[in-house]
């Protein structure tokens, strides 16, 4: 069943998506690429959760909305760097997620939380807020792990095996069975499989204390 309010949201940050003026080529068109990112994101959303609620959608869609507008540059190089312009981007998601949200007559309420979900918190409390994550770290390995690969060629496999291991951290068993399904070239595989024995007993730890479908950090 359509629901206006929400096919509205989602067709308003499509539009502002667009604008983006990074382009990449998708089955032989040159597309935004914060475009491109957002349908994947609901495409993986739609696979590992087909009853995502409207707030998980949005927040989907919204994951990168308009990231350029934050450039890396203007931050110094180095992980202290980094951090700091992801904590803009996220701050800068928000506060566009919750205009447009708030044009379609959503409430504070529901602006709040799916700020939480884009600010990344309440990870292993909030089953939605986990949900995300799983779904961001999921496309991150089918689209993107062979370019930010290509990237920093210069790491050897240890360094990469401690950046996955880092990432199936973040996520919970429902992210890591769909992570281990992509098909994947058999090297980045053998990554991944080196990653999960080495954090194998933090992983296992996280397993047993991860949210349940329903639990909310505001319950």
């Amino acid at each position: 069943m359509s629901n206006d309010r929400l096919d509205k949201v989602i067709s308003q940050i499509e539009e502002m998506n667009a604008d983006d003026p990074r382009r990449v080529e998708v089955d032989g068109k040159s597309r935004s690429f914060e475009h491109v990112y957002a349908e994947r994101m609901m495409e993986v959303l739609a696979q590992m959760y087909p009853e995502a609620s409207e707030l998980l959608q949005i927040a989907a869609h919204a994951q990168h909305l308009r990231r350029w507008d934050i450039a890396r540059g203007d931050y110094e190089i180095g992980r202290e760097g980094y951090n700091r312009w992801r904590k803009a981007c996220r701050e800068h998601h928000v506060v566009l997620t919750g205009k447009v949200m708030t044009e379609h007559g959503y409430s504070d309420e529901d602006i709040a939380r799916v700020a939480m979900f884009l600010k990344k918190q309440q990870l292993k409390k909030d089953y939605e807020s986990q949900s995300l994550e799983n779904v961001v770290d999921v496309v991150f390995l089918k689209y993107y792990w062979d370019d930010f690969k290509s990237k920093y060629a210069e790491y050897d496999d240890d360094k990469m095996i401690d950046i996955i291991g880092k990432t199936l951290l973040k996520m919970s068993s429902e992210g890591h069975a769909a992570a281990l399904a992509l098909d994947m070239p058999e090297g980045t595989r053998k990554l991944v499989m080196a990653a999960v024995e080495r954090e194998s007993e933090r992983l296992a730890a996280l397993t047993k204390v991860e949210p349940k479908p329903g639990d909310r950090s505001d319950r």
